[in-house]
């Protein structure tokens, strides 16, 4: 007999979330046949005039976290590896190179793309692996520049990522033979917005106690506003999210059954290990209730217009959480401790993903001195399990527990 405990806390849009992303799925691998252009996009690019031009955006990243959730990032990255890529790249790309050349992972490859759309707002990587895949399909490759922003954006960074916007839409037009539709570009960005405002309330219902869903859940919805922002489906999506989220809320239901102690996911997502970790966790009654990951696709919505989409977009997309710097991050950090009112912090030190997991030390001590909460570090990486011993982390996570179980007495 099923557990009743665990039928409560099923989640009815998890299966709606599935359907989605195999129609956008099935549209993007027959794009071809139905006369449509594919381009291939980094996880932090401008997604919203390639939807203005009707181009179905896919999302390499999104790919490589499927294979890492389907346990087949070993494989693929060994076989990147045999390719002359070094141990040392980051795992979605040696992922999604090896895939092109084996028709790999979970789809069987993704459908060829008719251009690429590169941002380094997320990290330089990416730079090199679009160039990469640039050569082997032979198709063109746009590049967005966006500098860090240190202490800031400056009236010079504003005019030079402003400018590139043109340039990005010129390519478009170029590539298309099509001018650019303008008055679908405004429906697309109302669109955008109205979506990443919709995914902030998704995870603020979290700050309830008990939550109602955990980062876990969150990795998981997130899927949807990275593929379909700008989208109708999104909206529609994340409105009825909000709303079983709110019914769960009232009707007492807690994704961890006596949750008593709530935690701060920091970096991306363990993919491999999601089921393990959410167990070993909720064996303590402890959820992560929050990460840093999953709120970067909303986390510049205060410096987005609807009314001048494409001016605000290029100071959104500029600056995101992995393209600030390290005091700016641990203030957002901050601000989530405080918000979620959680007890401990928990920070995966991801091989692959640097821009993620150089400042990791400094925004632990800086959490340590200022918010006095204790701090975990977990060493992995988000795709390839070679970089990962369960036995080390259960450990570490055991330990953690037993120090935070004595601060709250």
């Amino acid at each position: 007999m099923s557990d009743p405990s665990a039928q409560k806390a099923k989640m009815k849009s998890a299966k709606k979330m599935r359907d989605l992303m195999t129609a956008y799925y099935i549209d993007a691998l027959s794009a071809g046949q139905n006369n449509k252009r594919v381009a291939w996009i980094t996880s932090g690019g401008p997604v919203e005039p390639l939807l203005a031009m009707d181009i179905i955006p896919v999302y390499p990243e999104n790919h490589a976290a499927m294979i890492g959730s389907a346990k087949m990032g070993e494989d693929l990255c060994t076989k990147a590896e045999e390719m002359g890529y070094s141990t040392d790249l980051c795992s979605y790309a040696r992922a999604d190179i090896s895939c092109s050349v084996v028709k790999g992972g979970p789809l069987g490859g993704l459908p060829k793309p008719d251009m690429l759309i590169c941002c380094n707002n997320i990290c330089g990587t990416v730079l090199k692996w679009y160039e990469v895949q640039a050569r082997f399909y032979n198709v063109p490759l746009f590049i967005l520049d966006t500098p860090i922003c240190h202490t800031g954006y400056t009236p010079e960074i504003a005019k030079y990522v402003r400018a590139q916007i043109d340039e990005y839409i010129a390519f478009l037009e170029v590539v298309t033979k099509r001018k650019f539709n303008h008055e679908k570009m405004a429906t697309v960005g109302k669109l955008s917005l109205e979506g990443q405002k919709l995914w902030q309330k998704v995870l603020n219902t979290t700050a309830h106690k008990p939550s109602p869903m955990s980062a876990f859940d969150a990795f998981f919805f997130l899927a949807l506003i990275v593929t379909l922002r700008g989208t109708q489906i999104a909206v529609d999506f994340y409105t009825e999210l909000v709303q079983e989220m709110e019914e769960r809320i009232q009707n007492g239901i807690s994704v961890v059954p006596g949750e008593r102690y709530r935690l701060l996911w920091d970096n991306l997502p363990i993919w491999y290990q999601l089921k393990w970790l959410s167990g070993k966790f909720s064996e303590h009654n402890a959820c992560l209730v929050a990460d840093t990951y999953t709120s970067a696709w909303c986390g510049t919505i205060k410096y987005i217009d609807e009314n001048r989409f494409l001016d605000s977009m290029a100071e959104a997309y500029t600056r995101i959480y992995l393209n600030i710097g390290v005091d700016q991050m641990a203030d957002q950090v901050l601000e989530m401790i405080k918000f979620y009112d959680v007890d401990g912090f928990v920070m995966h030190s991801n091989r692959s993903c640097k821009p993620y997991s150089f400042g990791q030390l400094d925004i632990m001590g800086i959490v340590q001195e200022k918010a006095g909460i204790p701090v975990l570090m977990i060493e992995a990486d988000m795709v390839d399990p070679r970089n990962f011993s369960q036995s080390q982390v259960e450990t570490r996570i055991d330990a953690f527990m037993e120090i935070i179980k004595q601060n709250k007495g």
